[in-house]
């Protein structure tokens, strides 16, 4: 009973303390939402910024197809936080989803 009792208190302990790690993010990072228009309707994001270098973008909300349109944003998430920037061509097969992304990560970056 003694080291159950341990064994929960430690427990309780470690996750206590990751919940606290991963609730901090970086102060100096900057959080924008922006809208844009895709081939099934609007695509909202979220950009994250630090020092005006792009490190994360995540995709609050979107009805683009799971396949194509998703597989489209994961790349264009990944050629935008590489380049820092939106100046990059449409995926072949996604040019409305491509637009309505870029789109919207412009209008969060302008709303800075």
């Amino acid at each position: 009973m003694k080291y159950f009792l341990i064994s929960m208190l430690a427990l309780i302990i470690l996750i206590c303390g990751c919940a606290a790690l991963y609730s901090q993010r970086n102060p100096a990072v900057e959080v924008f939402e922006g809208t844009g228009q895709g081939y099934r309707g609007p695509i909202i994001v979220q950009v994250y910024a630090d020092n005006g270098t792009i490190t994360e973008i995540v995709v609050v909300d979107s009805d683009e197809d799971r396949n194509v349109g998703a597989a489209a944003i994961e790349e264009l998430i990944e050629l935008v936080v590489l380049y820092n920037s939106t100046d990059i061509d449409a995926v072949s097969g996604a040019t409305e989803t491509s637009r309505g992304f870029l789109e919207a990560v412009r209008n969060a970056i302008l709303r800075e």
